[in-house]
């Protein structure tokens, strides 16, 4: 890398530090300012003037950003942590569609395939037990038929749904609300490795050394909807997240469908809601990918609407994995997702 491709990555690390920008703003700025020099010597007015308009802030000190994002770059650097800007080719095509998508992706791992469409899981971080084995099913045919499974590395559902998908074979996404160099929750860090050694990614649009605040995790809703084709909310109360990652659904023009399991269980209140709006749904993976006209080659029964037992998980699988962490960190407080 050439002392201006050095700079100009500084830059943009800069940039993603601004969060009060737009994604638009963003562009704007990176496409003016593509040295340090030139950002270091940045005032609010040259800003505002960029941008067209004048942002309401306390402070304004462009060599602290600098600085910061020299450091989110020499991390990165050590850490193999890679970035996709939106600039850039390698960022998913998918999620530049959304209005709001991050202007910069930091990711673990490899990028999925934008030729291959993906599906997104979500739920309670506190399922009924049938809740919990319907995620890991659907997850499990999915990656039976190669659908990739995106979440959210949380307990519950997400857990379920990304370990359902790496047993039926294929590669899952997790999207985090904390920097890259962060699992959250830490009792999920051997979900994480194992994610990232069968093939898929660990993202996150905070730079390294963000702690997870509770309001990163309605904003990470939205780079998991954004990244698939279809949204299946397993099972869900009322004050659930995942019933926001279904409203960025709709918004985005994604489909939103919710598992039946949802629709009579004691945490699917937010289901029976999505359902009273319209909300389609569904038993099984076979139901999705009919309703996306795809068919597979092989054995049919992958994509038959099946249970699975917690009998057939593994002793180390993703059942235990949930009792463990439910009682390592059920109701320690800090951050809901």
């Amino acid at each position: 890398m050439n002392t201006g491709d050095r700079q100009f990555e500084v830059v943009r690390f800069a940039i993603a530090r601004m969060r009060f920008l737009r994604n638009r703003e963003r562009c704007l700025l990176a496409e003016t300012v593509r040295s340090e020099s030139l950002f270091s010597s940045l005032s609010l007015t040259d800003l505002a003037y960029i941008i067209g308009r004048l942002p309401e802030l306390r402070s304004w000190d462009p060599n602290a950003l600098l600085a910061d994002a020299g450091a989110d770059a020499e991390y990165c650097a050590r850490h193999d942590v890679r970035v996709a800007c939106y600039e850039d080719r390698d960022y998913p095509p998918q999620l530049r569609t959304i209005a709001d998508a991050p202007y910069l992706l930091f990711y673990r791992g490899a990028l999925p395939s934008p030729d291959n469409p993906m599906v997104g899981i979500v739920g309670t971080r506190e399922p009924s037990r049938s809740g919990f084995e319907a995620a890991y099913e659907l997850g499990r045919e999915f990656g039976a038929v190669g659908v990739a499974v995106v979440s959210g590395l949380a307990r519950g559902i997400d857990a379920a749904a990304h370990d359902g998908c790496m047993a039926g074979g294929a590669a899952t996404y997790a999207v985090g609300g904390a920097g890259i160099d962060r699992v959250y929750p830490v009792s999920n860090r051997c979900l994480a490795g194992s994610i990232l050694d069968r093939g898929g990614a660990l993202l996150s649009e905070y730079p390294p050394g963000t702690p997870p605040m509770r309001y990163h995790f309605p904003e990470r809703n939205r780079i998991i909807s954004g990244l698939v084709r279809s949204v299946v909310v397993v099972e869900a109360p009322l004050d659930s997240g995942a019933l926001i990652t279904a409203d960025f659904a709709l918004d985005q023009g994604r489909e939103l469908l919710v598992h039946e399991v949802g629709v009579s269980s004691k945490q699917g209140e937010g289901i029976r809601r999505l359902v009273d709006d319209g909300a389609t749904t569904v038993r099984c993976a076979g139901d999705v990918l009919a309703d996306w006209g795809m068919t597979f080659e092989g054995d049919a029964n992958e994509v038959e609407c099946a249970g699975t037992a917690m009998s057939e998980l593994s002793p180390a699988g993703a059942g235990r994995q949930l009792a463990l962490e439910l009682s390592q960190e059920l109701g320690l407080g800090g951050v809901d997702d």
